[in-house]
C-alpha cells in the first residue's frame, strides 16, 4: 500500500512542477515592458536615443562648465584674427588649434566650441519651454473639446481653426516690438535677451498647440465611449476627475510622440527667427544666432558656417527619428 501511494504521488508532483514552469513561461508583461522590449530590439532608435541623451547631458553641463571656466564663450581675442583680411581667423580651417578645436569666431575671436556647446543649452531651453506650453494647452483644450461635445466642442474647434489661420511668422515680426515692450514694462521682465527669449517661448507655444489639440480631441472622442468612462460617470465622478484621472493616463503615448516631434520643429523655428532678427541676440549664444552670424562669413570662413548648421541638422534629425521610433514602439499593432 505504501509503495502504491508513493508511486501515485510522484506523477502528481511532476505534473504540478510542470504546470508551475508553464505558468512562469507564459507570464504576461506590462505595457511598459513591451515598449522597452520593442525599443531594445530597434537598434537605430537606441543609437538615436544615445545621441539625444548626450545632447541633453551636454546642455545641462554647459552652464556649469562655463561658470567654472572650462568653457569661455564670451572672451574675445583680436590677436587670433587677421585684420587685413577682414577679421577672419588666422591659419587654416577657421583658426583650429588645440586650444580652439573648432576654431574661433570671425570678427570677435571667441571660441566656437564654447559658444556652440552653450548655444545648445539655450536653443534646447527655448524649444523645450515652447513645447511644454503647446503640449499643456493642446492637451487641456483637446480633452475638454472631445469630452464635452456639443456647443463647447463647436466653440473650441472654431478657436483652433482661427489660431491656425494666423500667419505666425509675420505676426512674430510685426508684433515683436509691442509685446516685448509689454513684457518689460508691465511684467517687469529684464529687457534684452530675457524679454526676447520669453517672447519667443510664448509665441511659439501659443501658436503651436492647435494641431496637437486636434489629435487629443480625436483620441478623446474614441475613449469617451469606452466602458471605464461609463463606469466613472455612473459612480458620479466629476468632469475634472474624468479628464485627468481616467482620460489623461490613456493619452500618454500620443503626448510623448508629439512632444518628440514638436521639439525639433521649435529648434528649427528658433534658428529661423534669429535669422529674421526676432530671436535672442549675441553675445548670448544660441544655435540660431550663431548660424545667422556665420552667414556673413560663409565664404571667408566656411567652417564657422558648417559647424552650427551640422549641429542643428543632427539635433533635428535625431529628435525626429526618436519620435518615429517611439511611435512604432508604442503602437501595439506595429509588428503585425
Amino acid at each position: 500500500m505504501t509503495e502504491m501511494l508513493s508511486h501515485g504521488t510522484e506523477p502528481d508532483a511532476m505534473a504540478a512542477a510542470t504546470e508551475a514552469e508553464g505558468e512562469k513561461k507564459i507570464q504576461g508583461r506590462t505595457p511598459w515592458q513591451l515598449v522597452r522590449a520593442r525599443l531594445w530590439h530597434d537598434k537605430v532608435t537606441m543609437v538615436i536615443l544615445g545621441v539625444v541623451g548626450f545632447a541633453v547631458l551636454l546642455a545641462i553641463a554647459a552652464p556649469i562648465l562655463s561658470a567654472t571656466g572650462v568653457l569661455d564663450p564670451f572672451k574675445t581675442d583680436a590677436s587670433l584674427l587677421d585684420v587685413n583680411a577682414g577679421s577672419v581667423p588666422k591659419g587654416a580651417w577657421g583658426g583650429m588649434t588645440w586650444e580652439h578645436p573648432l576654431g574661433v569666431e570671425p570678427g570677435t575671436g571667441r571660441d566656437v566650441l564654447s559658444r556652440l556647446v552653450l548655444g545648445v543649452t539655450f536653443s534646447l531651453t527655448v524649444a523645450l519651454a515652447s513645447t511644454l506650453v503647446a503640449i499643456i494647452i493642446g492637451t487641456v483644450v483637446g480633452l475638454i473639446s472631445g469630452f464635452a461635445g456639443g456647443k463647447v466642442d463647436f466653440v473650441l474647434s472654431r478657436i483652433i481653426d482661427m489660431v491656425l489661420t494666423f500667419p505666425q511668422t509675420l505676426m512674430l515680426i510685426a508684433l515683436s516690438g509691442m509685446f516685448i515692450a509689454v513684457l518689460t514694462e508691465k511684467l517687469h521682465v529684464p529687457p534684452g535677451n530675457p524679454a526676447n527669449g520669453l517672447y519667443i517661448i510664448l509665441v511659439l507655444g501659443l501658436f503651436g498647440w492647435p494641431g496637437f489639440a486636434r489629435i487629443i480631441r480625436g483620441q478623446v472622442l474614441s475613449l469617451r465611449e469606452r466602458e471605464f468612462i461609463e463606469a466613472a460617470r455612473s459612480l458620479g465622478a466629476r468632469n475634472g476627475r474624468i479628464y485627468f484621472k481616467e482620460l489623461l493616463p490613456n493619452l500618454w503615448a500620443p503626448v510623448l510622440v508629439y512632444f518628440t516631434l514638436m521639439l525639433p520643429a521649435f529648434i528649427s523655428a528658433e534658428a529661423a527667427l534669429s535669422f529674421l532678427g526676432v530671436g535672442i541676440k549675441p553675445p548670448t549664444p544660441t544655435l540660431g544666432n550663431i548660424l545667422t552670424d556665420s552667414v556673413n562669413y560663409s565664404t571667408a570662413a566656411p567652417t564657422f558656417f558648417f559647424f552650427p548648421a551640422i549641429i542643428i541638422a543632427i539635433l533635428v534629425l535625431s529628435l525626429n527619428l526618436l519620435g518615429d521610433g517611439l511611435r512604432d514602439a508604442l503602437d501595439p499593432k506595429g509588428n503585425r
